[in-house]
């Protein structure tokens, strides 16, 4: 994946490099031993729930700096929150997503609209950006101000700040239900929830509760040959449940419905789990 690489994980932490700097961040799904003890050294970043950020290119990082996943080039930096910017385990989940799309225009008729995605949560916009340097007119859709200007600055980085993307700050609930009652339509729905979070206008949101109306309200707008990814990273959710309440919301059986795991492998040897995700294409 370009400039990212899971180096080592395991004592309830993980080993990454992005770019040129190396981070070390904490993981509760970071079992065992490290394989790679010697490595941890080389970190310059590292974050500790408590104390936050900290390292000798702490100072530098913090103004950002570039790097390239799967193909797309991020501005990555450290947030309050541990994160850096990027969720590479959703990297591989671009050649399928990048495939619907190509399909769909390749059997589109001359004249045809374009082909329309939704993109929920989307954060610094890894998958907007691939939709839509696949061809796709992307809604870029995220409660927090702050991440769409980062996805903003993303897609410049690309040269595609005059791609088709609608940059939307909303609540992912708010703006599907009203997208229903204007009778919208879309050729791909894309959603990556998190467990708990808060919607532009502070609304809470709950995975366990709130996941299964949205998804409900998302096949309201996909098309018949739509497609539909949903990911998740909540503990205890695996994919045979995530697959369960997809067919439930597409009224689809188990067997239309693809699953697996969002794991990452460490050059050390090491695995690590990062969610799972369920997938369906109306046109298979």
């Amino acid at each position: 994946m370009d400039d990212y690489e899971l180096i080592d994980a395991g004592g309830g932490a993980r080993l990454e490099r992005f770019g040129k700097h190396v981070a070390d961040r904490p993981h509760g799904g970071a079992y065992g031993e490290r394989r790679a003890p010697e490595r941890w050294a080389d970190a310059d970043l590292r974050f500790d729930r408590d104390g936050g950020w900290s390292g000798p290119a702490l100072a530098e990082a913090t103004d950002g700096w570039p790097a390239t996943i799967a193909g797309t080039d991020l501005l990555l930096r450290p947030t309050d929150a541990g994160q850096v910017g990027a969720f590479p385990e959703h990297a591989a989940m671009l050649p399928w997503l990048r495939e619907r799309v190509g399909l769909r225009l390749a059997t589109a008729p001359d004249g045809a609209p374009a082909v329309r995605v939704l993109h929920l949560f989307a954060y610094t916009g890894l998958v907007t950006l691939a939709l839509a340097a696949a061809g796709a007119a992307v809604a870029h859709v995220d409660a927090a101000r702050p991440a769409v200007a980062w996805a903003r600055r993303n897609a410049a980085a690309n040269g595609l700040e005059s791609a088709a993307i609608r940059w939307l700050v909303d609540d992912a609930r708010a703006f599907v239900a009203r997208e229903r009652r204007r009778g919208s339509r879309y050729d791909g729905v894309v959603l990556d929830p998190p467990t708990y979070g808060h919607g532009a206008s502070g609304r809470p949101w709950r995975l366990d509760t709130d996941l299964d109306p949205l998804l409900a309200e998302c096949r309201a707008i996909l098309s018949p040959d739509g497609f539909l990814l949903v990911t998740a990273h909540t503990e205890h959710l695996g994919e045979d449940q995530l697959a369960g309440r997809l067919g439930l919301a597409l009224r689809r059986g188990a067997a239309d419905i693809e699953t697996g795991d969002l794991r990452l492998d460490a050059t050390s040897g090491a695995s690590l789990a990062l969610g799972v995700f369920a997938r369906w294409d109306g046109a298979r």
